[in-house]
């Protein structure tokens, strides 16, 4: 595979799950070659309140130096035990504006976003991963805060049904090559199409597990990832949303996720 340096943004809350998804984006740019560069945005609402406008300002101010020397004592121990350097930045705005402009302006390959417990995260109550699911056309990582996929790890990857596209073969391709056992591949159909099975050349080598349609399967899906420690699964955001939403997918599975394009 032709080497290539992806541009991953990590976008996070300077919050107690901001490490797990910062790190799952390192051992990204690690498996695939990648700059890594960590942005957050903040509300001023979430700063001020009933304020003078040139009170609100001082406050604004003094707030972005804070933000600016919190993020850099978050980052350099993440930074020196990984030993790869993390470029960073933060805006203070509001939420789905100030990350437009960033995506416009320095157009990342790969953008990370972490989860809470059974729900997306959602920064500040925006709910910032539909937004950057209907708006951004490049791969998704959907960080997991329990089961991060760390440098120190083996990967063990799963693949959600088969790519439709090719547009993300290289991506996919590097991160087979990465997995210490064949791809598990799990695929689910109506019960009218169990048979039929198309089978894509990337991954000619692999586990399949065909499951049939139901309430349950996700769950059970997920059960299995479990016990077999698979760490990240890919799935074609396009493709997949033929079976369940990607909310749906991105509640129930219990790893980390990437959403090709």
């Amino acid at each position: 595979m032709k080497k290539t340096n992806y541009k991953i943004l990590v976008l996070a809350e300077m919050n107690e799950l901001a490490s797990a998804t910062l790190k799952n984006g390192i051992s990204l740019a690690k498996m695939v070659t990648g700059d890594v560069h960590f942005f957050s945005v903040t509300k001023p609402t979430a700063i001020i309140e009933k304020e003078s406008q040139l009170s609100a300002i001082r406050t604004i101010n003094q707030k972005y130096n804070d933000t600016s020397k919190e993020i850099e004592k978050f980052i350099k121990p993440i930074s020196d035990t990984y030993k790869i350097t993390i470029n960073s930045s933060h805006a203070f705005g509001n939420l789905k504006n100030e990350i437009s402009n960033y995506i416009s302006e320095n157009k990342p390959d790969i953008i990370v976003l972490g989860k809470r417990k059974s729900k997306v995260l959602s920064i500040l109550g925006d709910n910032i991963t539909d937004f950057i699911l209907k708006t951004f056309d490049g791969i998704i990582m959907i960080a997991s805060n329990k089961n991060t996929v760390a440098i120190s790890e083996q990967l063990s990857l799963g693949i959600l049904n088969e790519p439709k596209t090719t547009k993300s073969k290289a991506f996919i391709e590097n991160l087979i090559l990465l997995s210490y056992s064949a791809p598990k591949v799990f695929k689910i159909y109506k019960d009218s199409n169990l048979n039929n099975k198309q089978n894509s050349e990337i991954l000619k080598n692999r586990v399949e597990y065909v499951f049939e349609k139901g309430d349950n399967t996700l769950k059970n899906i997920a059960n299995y990832l479990t016990k077999s420690n698979t760490n990240l699964v890919c799935l074609d955001r396009y493709k997949n949303s033929e079976n369940y939403t990607l909310k749906e997918i991105i509640n129930n599975l219990n790893c980390a996720l990437i959403l090709t394009n």
